[in-house]
């Protein structure tokens, strides 16, 4: 049964952005737990942040991804939104710390996302349909 994609909206003191998820068990999961708050961390071009949702890593995770997919890091119980190079890609790459669940896009452009400071609050809701 196909079931519509998530909109989740992402925000933190001096930005936001939108983000089409696709319908896997991490969206579910994720879903379930929304609204929530955090702190946004960042690590080279790649913002990341505690959910407190602990799921098993999918059969399709990835390690390098596009900028703007929107990814879970298993390892972490983390939401992580790449947008450029990480301290360990291999030249203009997004490669993640570790294979991660695949969810969905970000819409528009994921440049927005430097904008995120390393501590600023952060909130992740979804959006009505």
């Amino acid at each position: 049964m196909q079931t519509q994609p998530t909109q989740i909206r992402i925000s933190w003191p001096s930005g936001h952005l939108t983000a089409t998820l696709d319908d896997t068990p991490t969206t579910r999961a994720l879903a379930k737990a929304l609204p929530l708050a955090s702190t946004a961390r960042t690590w080279g071009e790649e913002v990341y942040f505690d959910t407190g949702v602990a799921v098993s890593r999918e059969t399709d995770a990835r390690q390098v991804v596009e900028p703007g997919t929107v990814v879970f890091w298993t390892d972490g119980d983390a939401l992580a939104l790449p947008y450029g190079p990480t301290p360990i890609s291999r030249g203009d790459e997004c490669r993640l710390a570790s294979p991660c669940n695949i969810l969905g896009r970000i819409d528009g452009d994921p440049r927005i996302l430097a904008t995120v400071h390393d501590g600023d609050p952060i909130r992740v809701e979804v959006m009505d349909a």
